[in-house]
């Protein structure tokens, strides 16, 4: 069995269409086409289904997607090995991300990664607490930027930064100016939630103090909550991170207590990481200790 073969049949499933998958492997669309059949009629049974939204996996492919993985972090795996011994570092880092970690952290890090290793090629999924729990399990990427996932997840974990979660309130609030804000009072005013029951960490927070807001509105990114916020249509709160580099009529306020999320890197397994992937963990980790991404509190 071909392993280009599945690597073209993962790389449709993860970018959801043959067109995708051609564009990000270099080949044309009957090429990408060609391959997923052949591998289709060598295995015995049809793996994807198609459509005029994309592709999915059939209930067999579900069934084979697991050792199909393997197989091709394996062979991957062994051709980063060969280039380490040949002193050669290449080989593809598949990342999961926030979004806001993507825009503040990440250019920094790949800029330094690729002085080092021009020859590794990185790609980056953004996602949400769901994405990255699901990826991790699946072992599709190599590592991921995100809170500390939950107890289901299965996952070496490697913090690197305690965030403040923070209200955000329209800065003509009348507690704009406090120093603080009860969590309590979370349930007294129009509230605007981002991505709910999404396993966010709005979601966790809310759950773990069984807060009951009074929703107004709900939106599927932060930076839309953010604006909604600042036109005045209520308030809500998020990680201080990241909203670091955005502007608008919105003052942050601490919480009473105070509440801090685990940021770090969710690897699916340390003992069985790549060559590729351990120098990016170690160009991370050195950006870290030289305070050029993030000061740790």
């Amino acid at each position: 069995m071909e392993t280009v073969k599945c690597k073209a049949l993962l790389t449709a499933i993860d970018l959801g269409s043959m067109t995708a998958a051609a564009e990000s492997l270099g080949y044309t669309q009957s090429g990408i086409t060609r391959m997923i059949s052949s591998l289709e009629d060598e295995i015995g049974f049809q793996l994807l289904s198609r459509g005029k939204a994309g592709v999915k996996l059939t209930a067999n492919g579900r069934i084979m997607l697991p050792a199909i993985r393997k197989l091709v972090n394996a062979a991957e795996l062994i051709e980063q090995l060969g280039a380490e011994v040949r002193h050669v570092s290449t080989g593809v880092i598949t990342i999961g991300s926030y979004f806001s970690i993507s825009a503040l952290w990440m250019p920094r890090i790949l800029s330094a990664f690729e002085k080092q290793y021009p020859k590794v090629s990185i790609r980056i999924q953004e996602g949400g607490n769901q994405d990255m729990a699901r990826w991790l399990n699946e072992k599709s990427v190599d590592c991921c930027f995100c809170a500390k996932p939950d107890r289901t997840t299965i996952c070496d974990w490697i913090p690197i930064f305690k965030d403040e979660l923070v209200v955000w309130l329209p800065s003509n609030h009348p507690k704009a100016e406090n120093k603080s804000f009860p969590l309590t009072d979370l349930e007294k005013e129009p509230f605007i939630q981002t991505s709910p029951n999404q396993d966010t960490d709005l979601d966790r927070l809310i759950k773990r103090n069984q807060l009951k807001p009074n929703t107004r509105f709900t939106t599927r990114d932060a930076f839309s909550t953010y604006n909604m916020v600042s036109a005045g249509l209520g308030i809500s709160f998020n990680q201080r991170l990241i909203s670091k580099e955005w502007n608008g009529h919105v003052s942050e306020i601490p919480f009473d207590p105070p509440q801090h999320i685990s940021l770090g890197i969710a690897v699916p397994s340390l003992l069985e990481v790549s060559p590729a992937t351990t120098h990016f963990l170690e160009c991370v980790k050195e950006l870290i200790d030289n305070k050029e991404i993030i000061e740790v509190e």
